[in-house]
Protein backbone atom coordinates (compact mmCIF):
# COMPACT_ATOMS: atom_id res chain seq x y z
CA UNK A 1 0.00 0.00 0.00
CA UNK A 2 1.11 3.56 -0.52
CA UNK A 3 1.23 6.20 2.17
CA UNK A 4 -2.09 7.17 3.69
CA UNK A 5 -3.49 3.64 3.36
CA UNK A 6 -4.49 4.05 -0.27
CA UNK A 7 -4.10 1.20 -2.70
CA UNK A 8 -1.33 1.83 -5.24
CA UNK A 9 -2.67 3.19 -8.51
CA UNK A 10 -1.09 3.83 -11.86
CA UNK A 11 -0.64 7.50 -10.99
CA UNK A 12 1.54 6.55 -8.00
CA UNK A 13 5.19 5.56 -8.35
CA UNK A 14 5.13 1.96 -7.15
CA UNK A 15 8.07 -0.06 -5.87
CA UNK A 16 10.16 -1.20 -8.87
CA UNK A 17 8.62 -4.16 -10.67
CA UNK A 18 11.16 -6.67 -11.96
CA UNK A 19 9.81 -8.87 -14.74
CA UNK A 20 12.28 -11.58 -15.86
CA UNK A 21 11.77 -12.63 -19.45
CA UNK A 22 11.57 -16.35 -20.11
CA UNK A 23 12.91 -15.69 -23.61
CA UNK A 24 16.32 -16.27 -22.04
CA UNK A 25 15.28 -19.33 -20.04
CA UNK A 26 15.87 -22.99 -20.91
CA UNK A 27 12.60 -23.95 -22.61
CA UNK A 28 13.29 -27.65 -22.05
CA UNK A 29 13.07 -26.99 -18.29
CA UNK A 30 10.63 -24.09 -18.23
CA UNK A 31 8.85 -24.92 -14.96
CA UNK A 32 12.21 -25.30 -13.21
CA UNK A 33 13.48 -22.08 -14.75
CA UNK A 34 10.48 -20.19 -13.40
CA UNK A 35 11.20 -21.57 -9.94
CA UNK A 36 14.69 -20.06 -10.15
CA UNK A 37 13.35 -16.49 -10.14
CA UNK A 38 11.75 -16.56 -6.71
CA UNK A 39 11.08 -13.01 -5.64
CA UNK A 40 10.30 -11.67 -9.11
CA UNK A 41 7.28 -9.40 -9.36
CA UNK A 42 6.03 -10.42 -12.80
CA UNK A 43 6.95 -13.10 -15.31
CA UNK A 44 7.42 -11.59 -18.76
CA UNK A 45 6.34 -13.80 -21.65
CA UNK A 46 7.36 -12.80 -25.19
CA UNK A 47 4.91 -13.95 -27.83
CA UNK A 48 6.40 -13.66 -31.35
CA UNK A 49 4.85 -14.87 -34.61
CA UNK A 50 7.69 -14.47 -37.15
CA UNK A 51 5.57 -11.89 -38.99
CA UNK A 52 5.43 -8.75 -36.86
CA UNK A 53 8.98 -9.54 -35.75
CA UNK A 54 11.52 -11.88 -37.43
CA UNK A 55 11.43 -14.47 -34.66
CA UNK A 56 9.13 -17.25 -33.50
CA UNK A 57 8.67 -18.13 -29.84
CA UNK A 58 5.61 -19.51 -28.06
CA UNK A 59 1.85 -19.13 -28.12
CA UNK A 60 -1.29 -19.55 -26.07
CA UNK A 61 -0.95 -23.29 -25.22
CA UNK A 62 2.42 -22.69 -23.55
CA UNK A 63 1.08 -19.69 -21.64
CA UNK A 64 -1.82 -21.81 -20.40
CA UNK A 65 0.69 -24.39 -19.18
CA UNK A 66 2.83 -21.73 -17.48
CA UNK A 67 -0.24 -20.42 -15.66
CA UNK A 68 -0.65 -23.86 -14.05
CA UNK A 69 2.86 -23.95 -12.55
CA UNK A 70 3.34 -20.44 -11.14
CA UNK A 71 1.46 -17.83 -9.15
CA UNK A 72 3.58 -15.02 -10.59
CA UNK A 73 1.55 -12.43 -12.51
CA UNK A 74 2.05 -13.10 -16.22
CA UNK A 75 3.07 -10.11 -18.30
CA UNK A 76 2.34 -11.20 -21.87
CA UNK A 77 3.96 -9.08 -24.58
CA UNK A 78 2.38 -9.82 -27.95
CA UNK A 79 4.75 -9.06 -30.82
CA UNK A 80 2.33 -10.39 -33.40
CA UNK A 81 0.22 -9.39 -36.36
CA UNK A 82 -3.53 -9.15 -35.75
CA UNK A 83 -3.53 -8.83 -31.95
CA UNK A 84 -7.22 -7.83 -32.23
CA UNK A 85 -7.88 -11.50 -33.01
CA UNK A 86 -5.51 -13.22 -30.58
CA UNK A 87 -4.94 -11.03 -27.52
CA UNK A 88 -8.16 -11.81 -25.67
CA UNK A 89 -7.20 -15.47 -25.37
CA UNK A 90 -4.21 -14.54 -23.22
CA UNK A 91 -6.38 -12.50 -20.88
CA UNK A 92 -8.84 -15.35 -20.62
CA UNK A 93 -5.94 -17.71 -19.85
CA UNK A 94 -5.18 -15.72 -16.71
CA UNK A 95 -2.52 -13.21 -17.78
CA UNK A 96 -2.19 -10.27 -15.40
CA UNK A 97 -1.21 -7.84 -18.16
CA UNK A 98 -1.55 -8.28 -21.92
CA UNK A 99 0.42 -5.84 -24.07
CA UNK A 100 -0.23 -5.29 -27.77
CA UNK A 101 1.80 -3.17 -30.15
CA UNK A 102 0.55 0.21 -31.30
CA UNK A 103 1.99 -0.57 -34.72
CA UNK A 104 -0.14 -3.73 -35.10
CA UNK A 105 -3.47 -3.19 -33.33
CA UNK A 106 -6.36 -2.03 -35.52
CA UNK A 107 -8.73 -0.68 -32.86
CA UNK A 108 -6.62 0.11 -29.79
CA UNK A 109 -9.41 1.58 -27.64
CA UNK A 110 -11.71 -1.39 -28.18
CA UNK A 111 -8.74 -3.68 -27.60
CA UNK A 112 -8.12 -2.15 -24.18
CA UNK A 113 -11.78 -2.46 -23.23
CA UNK A 114 -11.93 -6.08 -24.36
CA UNK A 115 -8.78 -7.04 -22.46
CA UNK A 116 -10.13 -5.55 -19.26
CA UNK A 117 -13.47 -7.26 -19.76
CA UNK A 118 -11.61 -10.56 -20.15
CA UNK A 119 -9.87 -10.05 -16.81
CA UNK A 120 -6.42 -8.58 -17.52
CA UNK A 121 -4.76 -5.21 -17.52
CA UNK A 122 -4.28 -3.63 -20.94
CA UNK A 123 -0.83 -2.66 -22.17
CA UNK A 124 0.28 -0.74 -25.24
CA UNK A 125 3.84 -1.12 -26.57
CA UNK A 126 5.69 1.24 -28.88
CA UNK A 127 8.78 0.49 -30.92
CA UNK A 128 11.84 2.77 -30.80
CA UNK A 129 10.78 4.54 -34.00
CA UNK A 130 7.20 5.19 -32.87
CA UNK A 131 6.35 8.69 -31.63
CA UNK A 132 4.86 8.61 -28.12
CA UNK A 133 2.97 11.87 -28.63
CA UNK A 134 0.82 10.30 -31.35
CA UNK A 135 -0.53 7.75 -28.87
CA UNK A 136 -1.24 9.88 -25.81
CA UNK A 137 -5.00 10.04 -26.33
CA UNK A 138 -5.20 6.29 -26.93
CA UNK A 139 -3.10 5.63 -23.82
CA UNK A 140 -5.85 7.12 -21.67
CA UNK A 141 -7.61 3.78 -22.22
CA UNK A 142 -4.61 1.69 -21.12
CA UNK A 143 -3.05 0.55 -17.86
CA UNK A 144 0.53 -0.01 -19.02
CA UNK A 145 2.82 1.74 -21.50
CA UNK A 146 5.68 -0.50 -22.66
CA UNK A 147 8.53 1.50 -24.18
CA UNK A 148 10.86 -0.69 -26.21
CA UNK A 149 14.50 0.11 -25.52
CA UNK A 150 15.65 -2.20 -28.33
CA UNK A 151 14.08 -3.24 -31.60
CA UNK A 152 11.61 -6.01 -30.75
CA UNK A 153 12.34 -9.56 -31.83
CA UNK A 154 15.48 -10.80 -30.11
CA UNK A 155 17.02 -10.81 -26.66
CA UNK A 156 20.55 -9.70 -25.82
CA UNK A 157 20.49 -6.40 -27.74
CA UNK A 158 22.19 -3.17 -26.68
CA UNK A 159 20.11 -0.79 -24.57
CA UNK A 160 19.06 2.33 -26.48
CA UNK A 161 19.73 5.22 -24.10
CA UNK A 162 18.02 7.64 -26.47
CA UNK A 163 14.67 6.03 -25.59
CA UNK A 164 14.89 7.60 -22.13
CA UNK A 165 13.40 10.81 -23.45
CA UNK A 166 10.18 8.86 -24.09
CA UNK A 167 10.32 7.48 -20.56
CA UNK A 168 10.82 10.95 -19.09
CA UNK A 169 7.96 12.29 -21.20
CA UNK A 170 5.64 9.50 -20.08
CA UNK A 171 6.62 10.05 -16.44
CA UNK A 172 5.84 13.77 -16.72
CA UNK A 173 2.40 12.98 -18.13
CA UNK A 174 1.72 10.57 -15.27
CA UNK A 175 2.90 13.06 -12.67
CA UNK A 176 0.69 15.80 -14.10
CA UNK A 177 -2.34 13.54 -14.35
CA UNK A 178 -2.51 13.44 -18.13
CA UNK A 179 -1.96 9.67 -18.08
CA UNK A 180 -2.53 7.00 -15.45
CA UNK A 181 -0.29 4.27 -16.83
CA UNK A 182 2.51 2.21 -15.40
CA UNK A 183 5.68 2.86 -17.42
CA UNK A 184 7.50 -0.33 -18.41
CA UNK A 185 10.78 -0.70 -20.31
CA UNK A 186 11.92 -3.73 -22.28
CA UNK A 187 15.26 -4.38 -23.93
CA UNK A 188 18.86 -4.35 -22.77
CA UNK A 189 17.95 -3.97 -19.10
CA UNK A 190 20.90 -5.05 -16.96
CA UNK A 191 22.77 -4.08 -13.82
CA UNK A 192 24.48 -1.41 -15.95
CA UNK A 193 21.34 0.14 -17.44
CA UNK A 194 18.46 -0.30 -15.00
CA UNK A 195 19.53 2.76 -13.01
CA UNK A 196 19.33 4.90 -16.16
CA UNK A 197 15.78 3.72 -16.85
CA UNK A 198 14.69 4.09 -13.23
CA UNK A 199 16.08 7.60 -12.98
CA UNK A 200 14.18 8.51 -16.16
CA UNK A 201 10.94 7.38 -14.55
CA UNK A 202 10.29 3.74 -15.44
CA UNK A 203 8.24 1.64 -13.01
CA UNK A 204 8.63 -1.88 -14.46
CA UNK A 205 11.73 -3.47 -15.95
CA UNK A 206 11.89 -6.48 -18.25
CA UNK A 207 15.21 -8.28 -17.81
CA UNK A 208 16.23 -11.43 -19.66
CA UNK A 209 19.91 -12.29 -19.86
CA UNK A 210 20.69 -10.16 -16.79
CA UNK A 211 18.61 -12.61 -14.76
CA UNK A 212 18.90 -15.97 -16.50
CA UNK A 213 22.60 -15.74 -17.26
CA UNK A 214 23.35 -14.95 -13.62
CA UNK A 215 24.69 -17.68 -11.34
CA UNK A 216 21.78 -16.97 -8.98
CA UNK A 217 18.76 -15.61 -10.88
CA UNK A 218 16.79 -14.89 -7.70
CA UNK A 219 19.66 -12.82 -6.31
CA UNK A 220 19.94 -11.00 -9.65
CA UNK A 221 16.27 -10.03 -9.40
CA UNK A 222 16.81 -8.63 -5.91
CA UNK A 223 19.91 -6.71 -7.01
CA UNK A 224 18.10 -5.19 -9.98
CA UNK A 225 15.25 -4.07 -7.76
CA UNK A 226 17.64 -2.42 -5.31
CA UNK A 227 19.47 -0.60 -8.09
CA UNK A 228 16.20 0.67 -9.56
CA UNK A 229 14.86 1.79 -6.19
CA UNK A 230 18.06 3.63 -5.30
CA UNK A 231 18.26 5.34 -8.68
CA UNK A 232 14.65 6.53 -8.48
CA UNK A 233 15.26 7.85 -4.98
CA UNK A 234 18.42 9.67 -5.98
CA UNK A 235 16.55 11.61 -8.66
CA UNK A 236 13.52 12.44 -6.56
CA UNK A 237 11.22 10.11 -8.49
CA UNK A 238 11.00 7.44 -5.79
CA UNK A 239 7.69 5.85 -4.83
CA UNK A 240 5.44 7.72 -2.40
CA UNK A 241 5.27 4.42 -0.52
CA UNK A 242 6.06 0.77 -0.96
CA UNK A 243 3.62 -1.36 -2.93
CA UNK A 244 3.69 -5.13 -2.68
CA UNK A 245 3.40 -7.37 -5.71
CA UNK A 246 -0.29 -7.77 -4.96
CA UNK A 247 -0.72 -4.00 -4.74
CA UNK A 248 1.15 -3.32 -7.96
CA UNK A 249 -1.29 -2.61 -10.79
Amino acid sequence: MVSGGRRATYSDRVDPIIAPSILNADFARLADEIERIAGADWLHVDIMDNHFVPNLTIGLPVVESIRKVTDLPLDCHLMIDDPDRWAIGYAEAGAHNVTVHAEAVRDPVSMAMDLRAAGSKAGLAIKPGTDLDEWVEVLRSYDTLLIMTVEPGFGGQVFMTEMMEKVRSARRMVQTGHLTVLVEVDGGISHDTIEIAAAAGADAFVAGSAVYQAADPAAAVAQLRTLARDAAGATGTAPTGTATTADNP
